[in-house]
């Protein structure tokens, strides 16, 4: 995990925190971490391995910079790691790469960057073109999130279907505590000021819906919101916030409105379900396949629409408060970390019958 940005990286963050995490006591597997000083003590309950001579930032520049030293590094960290049948790659670049006989297994998480490549600049689709699409066509076996993910890279990417595991990411019920009973007169929206996160279109139906109910109120958290510019007075910017008072906003909140254009996964709607939070989200990737019928959803496209959606919501709160509770039990970590370990074993089987074909 050498490209790791503590607190930079949004969802595949909590991704590669909580797998480790369920790896730690995962019978039959023997895992080791290799980090970022900036990020040690990330891996908890496995060995971890600091690699002091790289840094990453989350600027293109920087990581491209971040790289070239993984690169010049790479020698001295392989030999470390050359007992090993499997390495991973949970952050998608497949730097350093593995030593020979070794499987390797890649987690992309969407192929955002073909889809809507508008979003990108012309560096950054450069960038992906190279660690995100070539790295997954010489990977022994991909990992994504989602059936809708697989299904895209599939049709993208010419992955061959059965090298590609889907692993569902999970919700550590346990961490939040339902509230099916009052709640306050906001809305939450938890996401970083990425464009496709859509809090232009937000803000619009936010505007529309107080046209009837003066006194409601937008919170958004994450890092990256200063990219937004001037919001209006109604609009409460925190930013990063800690874990607990995320759940605090989960446990208050009258609706969490989700209008990302794009999703690989999208896990705060399930994290606000498992608070008892309903949930209003977009149509749109994998947002449908991850709420199933415990949300309300709308075109993220049309501010009239996400408006209609949040207002549907919030008048069947209590409804969706219960069935959301139910919805997100239904993802754990545990259930995430399984489907690695299935993944690690096609990997290895994979490699082995590759240097036995010669």
């Amino acid at each position: 995990m050498l490209t790791l940005v503590p607190g930079g990286m949004g969802g595949s963050e909590t991704y590669a925190r909580e797998l480790v995490r369920s790896l730690a006591n995962f019978e039959g597997l023997s895992v080791e971490s290799y980090v970022p000083s900036s990020a040690a003590g990330f891996s908890a309950g496995v060995p971890e391995v600091i690699i002091d001579s790289v840094s990453p930032t989350s600027s293109l520049t920087d990581r491209v910079f971040n790289l070239v030293k993984i690169h010049l590094a790479g020698r001295a960290i392989r030999a470390r790691f050359v007992t090993a049948d499997v390495v991973h790659y949970p952050f998608t670049v497949m730097l350093p790469g593995a030593n020979r006989g070794q499987a390797t297994v890649q987690t992309l998480l969407d192929v955002q960057h073909l889809e809507l490549p508008a979003l990108f600049s012309r560096a950054e689709l450069e960038y992906r073109r190279v660690f995100y699409e070539r790295a997954a066509r010489r990977a022994d076996v991909i990992v994504t999130i989602s059936e809708f993910a697989k299904r895209r890279m599939v049709e993208l990417l010419g992955l061959k279907e059965d090298r590609v595991i889907v692993a569902h990411l999970g919700v550590d019920a346990s961490a939040f505590t339902p509230n099916t009973g009052e709640r306050e007169n906001f809305i939450l929206y938890p996401a970083r000021g990425w464009q496709h996160k859509n809090h232009a279109r937000l803000i619009e139906a936010v505007e529309i819906l107080r046209r009837d109910d003066p006194e409601l109120r937008l919170v958004l958290t994450g890092g990256g919101l200063e990219s937004l510019g001037e919001l209006p007075s109604w609009v409460d910017r925190r930013g990063l916030v800690s874990e607990n008072e995320l759940r605090d906003l989960y446990r208050s909140a009258g609706v969490l409105a989700f209008p990302s254009l794009y999703e690989g996964f999208g896990l705060p709607p399930l994290e606000a379900m498992a608070s008892g939070c309903p949930v209003a989200a977009s149509d749109a990737g994998s947002i449908p396949e991850v709420v199933g019928d415990a949300a309300v959803l709308f075109d993220p496209r049309d501010s009239a629409d996400i408006a209609r959606g949040i207002s549907d919501a919030l008048h069947r709160g209590a409804k969706l408060s219960t069935r959301g509770v139910e919805h997100a039990r239904r993802f754990t970590w545990d259930a995430c970390a399984a489907r690695h370990a299935e993944a690690y074993r096609l990997a290895r089987d994979v490699r082995q019958s590759t240097v036995r074909a010669g």
